[in-house]
């Protein structure tokens, strides 16, 4: 099979597994179904891909953790980021070294090094399989902003850990002091470049379609270029490509804020990156069951390194180091909370004390991913004397246990710990949509009147009632919006009422298409005529959704 039908085979299970996992009666996570589906195309039909690790990162992780940066919600990032930087640099290091010393107590014959290198690959969390955990699991908010905040910048701190480990496992050395300066400009350095290059292709796009005009496909194909940039240019500078895409997705999300982009370009963009990322998201977890027939055969041959013969004693290796991931997460958690609740008090505050079963959910929501996978590959095959590399194909199968054994873990156990559970009520929302209708109702207004003055001087006078008819229906519409949002008694019927209203139109908006479809069919109207009027209810049914 050439690249191009496992490529195409990939996609095609990708499309499979969205339909497996509702007919599936056991709730299982995405992520699981397409590890299981790469399996079978590996095993069954002897088919499989070699993976390289350099063009997995390049190729998959820049969209992905640019777009989970655009989308995460900023003020949740800045509001909560003392919590997630405790998460994605103390938390990191920490497992490092007790997750470390478990695995070389627990196999001996694996070098400390590579034992410090394997718990630092394994202590990244992913947000690609966080966010597909979360999505069967009701995790508050807050928290989902947290986990998905930590998910994304505690990849730098874990391959620096990496990064160092197998370079003292290669020479033998190690030098605390470079290792930190490293970290500071691996991490640093990767944040300012990626949020340089998007604000400077920003800058040039607006310059250039100032000038020249532009096709409308060109701002979507920008917007999937730039993370690649980003990366790369990190990458050659020696920073964080990871960190530098995280940093071009948020510095985008703000730029997007100038709402400089139209809104058709808006719908198409969104749509497209939809695609990549369920395409990209599939074909990553995919990848990652193709290597799992491999991965576990070179285990099994090298269990001997292990100092065991018995095969069984990989899975309670697997076991013990997830259950000490898991361990030193909930550790830090609770640590961490009881100091900032201490710190609280010593203001004068009184904090709300989580319960007991969202420090366990958050233990658990510690899954773990792609990059873990991609991470672990790089080990070098040779030593510099030509030996093999100690215990390699091990690690690699520990990794992967880590990986399958987390989402197992997170996709069962998450929904159980906060089933029934009391979640606290987040009102401020509504009340900040409810801010938000009222400003923007104004604004209209204000809008609309002032449009329709200048309509007016440009118009002939026996035209003036046909603008001024069509500004009263228009003014209607928010002057309506308005007197709804100053009767709060009557907001929940209101809603109601709204509910009823879209549901009518996206009716309405149904039996358009489908007479439209039906003329098209019969060739009462060209395909050309049929598009745009689809097109237009498109757009208008996007809005009521």
């Amino acid at each position: 099979m050439g690249s191009i039908e496992i490529v195409l085979a990939m996609l095609l299970a990708v499309v499979a597994s969205g339909y497996l996992v509702r007919l599936v009666p056991i709730p299982l996570p995405l992520p699981l179904v397409q590890i299981a589906l790469g399996a079978v195309i590996a095993g069954v039909f002897k088919h499989g891909v070699t993976l390289q690790p350099e063009i997995f990162f390049r190729l998959f992780l820049p969209p992905l953790l640019f777009l989970d940066g655009w989308r995460i919600p900023k003020d949740g990032l800045l509001r909560d980021k003392a919590v997630i930087l405790e998460l994605a640099l103390g938390l990191v290091v920490f497992t490092v070294l007790g997750v470390g010393l478990l695995i070389h107590w627990l196999i001996p014959a694996m070098p400390l090094a590579v034992a410090f290198a394997l718990a630092a690959i394994v202590s990244p969390t992913d947000p690609v399989a966080v966010s597909s955990i979360a999505a069967r699991a009701p995790i508050p908010k807050r928290l989902m902003h947290i986990l998905e905040g930590e998910s994304l910048l505690n990849d730098a701190t874990g391959l620096v850990c990496f990064r160092f480990a197998v370079a003292a496992a290669m020479t033998g050395g190690f030098s605390l002091l470079s290792a930190s300066l490293t970290f500071l400009w691996v991490a640093l350095a990767g944040l300012a470049i990626g949020a340089g290059v998007t604000l400077a292709v920003s800058y040039a796009q607006r310059w250039l379609s100032r000038q020249f005009g532009e096709e409308s496909g060109a701002p979507i194909l920008i917007s999937l270029l730039i993370p690649f940039g980003a990366y790369l240019l990190a990458e050659h500078a020696h920073a964080s490509g990871i960190l530098a895409a995280v940093a071009a997705g948020i510095t985008m999300g703000y730029v997007e804020l100038s709402g400089r982009a139209l809104a058709s370009i808006r719908v198409q963009r969104a749509a497209v990156w939809n695609t990549v990322q369920l395409a990209l998201n599939g074909i990553m977890f995919v990848l990652l069951g193709e290597q799992l027939p491999a991965i576990l055969l070179n285990a099994v041959a090298s269990v001997e390194q292990s100092g065991h013969l018995n095969p069984w004693w990989l899975a309670a290796y697997a076991l013990a180091i997830n259950l000490g991931l898991a361990v030193l997460r909930f550790v830090w958690v609770w640590v961490s909370l009881r100091l900032n609740l201490f710190k609280a008090h010593q203001r004068g505050e009184t904090p709300v004390k989580p319960h007991w079963r969202l420090l366990l959910a958050t233990s658990l929501a510690g899954v773990r991913g792609a990059i873990t996978l991609a991470g672990v590959l790089t080990l070098p095959l040779l030593l510099p004397d030509g030996r093999a590399f100690p215990a390699r194909d091990l690690a690699i199968f520990l990794a992967t246990a880590v990986i399958l054994l987390s989402l197992v873990v997170a996709s069962i156990g998450l929904p159980q710990s906060l089933k029934g559970l009391q979640l606290p009520a987040e009102p401020a929302e509504q009340r900040e949509e409810d801010r938000a209708r009222h400003a923007t109702a104004m604004a209209a207004i204000a809008a609309i009147e002032q449009a329709q003055q200048a309509l007016l001087q440009k118009t002939a006078a026996a035209d003036a009632d046909i603008y001024s008819h069509a500004a009263t229906r228009v003014l209607a519409l928010y002057q309506r919006r308005l007197r709804d949002a100053a009767d709060e008694s009557e907001a929940q019927q209101l809603r109601k009422a709204d509910h009823a209203e879209r549901v009518l139109r996206l009716a309405g908006l149904q039996g358009e298409r489908e007479a439209i479809f039906e003329m098209t069919r019969h060739y009462r109207i060209s395909e050309e005529v049929s598009r745009k009027l689809v097109r237009e209810i498109d757009l208008l049914e996007a809005r009521y959704r």
